[in-house]
């Protein structure tokens, strides 16, 4: 119970991290983030906490930039293919060659969203390597305490 602890994606893996792989899927705006919580279908989404973080992290890898994409040899067909569906065919999916290219120089991935109905703006920052210190600091912003502590928080 930690918006830090990046343990859910790692469950079954994600888009950009391999299954038993630890990932922080942040959106870069509020607006991101509503979009990815309700895959694009704002009639169905579920309920959620949304924070805010304070991140100082090196090492990412803009790949919402064609540029860079194309040095690191990586496309955008590859970083948009349907994980979710290899996962359930029992294959393993096109976009975790990403992480596999990118983890050992990389601490994460800056990404555009491939929610349905996602504005073009909309990015997001995926993160493999992190912790509450430079050089790949995150800390959620919560100066009143409002986020629950523990499972008892829910009761």
């Amino acid at each position: 119970m930690s918006p830090t602890s990046g343990d859910g994606a790692g469950l079954r893996g994600a888009r950009f991290n391999p299954k038993g792989v630890s990932a922080l899927y942040l959106s870069t705006s509020i607006e991101g983030a509503i979009t990815e919580a309700s895959q694009g279908f704002g009639h169905k989404i579920h309920p959620l906490t949304i924070c805010s973080y304070e991140i100082d992290c090196e090492g990412i890898a803009d790949l919402t930039s064609p540029d860079e994409r194309k040095a690191l040899g990586i496309s955008l067909e590859n970083m948009g293919s349907a994980w979710a569906t290899a996962l359930s065919e029992g294959r393993r999916p096109d976009s975790w060659g990403i992480y596999d290219k990118l983890h050992a120089k990389h601490a994460g991935v800056l990404v555009p969203s491939f929610a349905h109905r996602a504005e073009p703006a909309i990015s997001n920052l995926v993160l493999w390597t992190w912790s509450d210190k430079f050089p790949h600091s995150v800390a959620v912003i919560d100066p009143t305490g409002r986020l629950p502590k523990d499972q008892r928080s829910w009761e």
